[in-house]
């Protein structure tokens, strides 16, 4: 019972992050890439530097401005949800 729980919380999550625009899966890839808490095995200065290049490059505001993360639920709860 246990396992069919998490496999639904995993397409749960897939399906949060694909109906997501490539904006706010930059963010969360950003924000994974920043947090120890991911554990990710990859090169993450690498990766959060390309992320932060193309998010720069197709979103005005992240290149203008300080973003407050708040504005942006879908992407704050994907990532609650991979904790």
């Amino acid at each position: 019972m246990i396992l069919v729980l998490e496999n639904e919380n995993v397409k749960n999550l897939i399906e949060i992050i694909d109906k997501m625009n490539m904006k706010d899966k930059l963010r969360l890839a950003i924000c994974m890439s920043q947090d120890k808490w991911s554990r990710l095995k990859f090169n993450t200065k690498e990766n959060y530097k390309k992320f932060d290049n193309i998010l720069k490059s197709i979103d005005e505001e992240y290149r203008t401005t300080n973003i407050n993360m708040v504005k942006y639920f879908n992407v704050m709860f994907a990532e609650t949800k991979l904790m």
